[in-house]
């Protein structure tokens, strides 16, 4: 798995739990830069991952939620069995390791 997928899982997974969170917040709590999370908010936005909308009747129009389209459910769903089988084999690797060291 690419660091890249990595970064698109964790924001995937973000959105999917809090969608109502602002991209400063987003930023802050992913422990990324505001300019890299827009950069990536965008990307996800043009392979149509996420949909973003703003509050009609919020006197705040910059207030926007994001959300996982079923596109994006899926992404993350694959990205996150790829994860699960990545830290799997690691572990099993480190394992054998630990065993093979005794």
């Amino acid at each position: 798995m690419r660091k890249d997928d990595d970064d698109i899982l964790t924001v995937l997974r973000s959105i999917y739990n809090n969608p109502n969170q602002n991209q400063r917040t987003l930023a802050k709590n992913l422990k990324v830069s505001l300019g890299k999370l827009n950069y990536l908010v965008k990307s996800l936005k043009l392979k149509g991952l996420i949909k973003i909308q703003n509050f009609k009747n919020n006197k705040n129009k910059i207030k926007y939620v994001y959300i996982l389209t079923p596109k994006g459910i899926s992404k993350k769903t694959r990205l996150t069995i790829n994860f699960i089988k990545r830290k799997s084999k690691e572990y099993d690797q480190l394992k054998e390791e630990l065993e093979n060291s005794e």
